[in-house]
């Protein structure tokens, strides 16, 4: 709970020291989960503070937040990020997770992007799981600077201890849309 306590603390002070931040809010749905997902500064370089939680009809859900710093290279944007996580299973006990990875975004034109991301957690960052594993890609369009569609694939994992049934959450594709203000 120490890591939860230094993460409240981090946006805290993110929130109040930084300057204005464009702020983004969006839902993707797949045919058996739902993630819905908020963030501030994740469109611009600099810090970032992202959340989500995503929701499995069957195996369980998972809360986020993330801390990341964005650095755009040309028309690549990087995105390394740890999200601090509380894990709750179907099969096993509640928990939390420390995921270390981050995204990327190309601008293939103005309006259309492909993107991807990455974050994992093993038994040491990780209660009452063995590994948590979350990984997507996809396309977005976004045909005006305040609203952003994509559609993608999405596969999240959380890996069974002590012979419990490993969690698949989201395993699918997805369509979502986003909101930037």
């Amino acid at each position: 709970m120490k890591a939860v306590a230094t993460l409240a603390g981090a946006v805290a002070i993110f929130a109040l020291a930084g300057p204005a931040q464009a702020i983004e809010g969006g839902v993707d749905v797949g045919e058996h989960y739902t993630n819905v997902r908020v963030g501030m500064g994740t469109t611009s370089p600099g810090f970032a503070l992202s959340g989500n939680w995503l929701r499995s009809d069957h195996d369980g859900n998972a809360e986020s937040v993330g801390l990341g710093y964005n650095v755009a290279v040309g028309d690549l944007f990087l995105s390394p990020t740890v999200k601090v996580m509380s894990t709750n299973p179907t099969d096993s006990k509640d928990g939390y997770a420390v995921a270390v990875g981050g995204s990327a975004q190309y601008a293939v034109t103005s309006m259309f992007n492909v993107f991807g991301e990455y974050y994992y957690s093993p038994d040491a960052f990780s209660s009452h799981i063995d590994d948590y594993q979350e990984a997507s890609a996809g396309v977005s369009f976004q045909p005006i600077s305040l609203v952003d569609v994509r559609v993608g694939y999405k596969y999240m994992t959380m890996n069974g201890k002590d012979g419990r049934k490993d969690n698949v959450i989201a395993d699918g594709p997805y369509v979502g849309a986003a909101l930037h203000f």
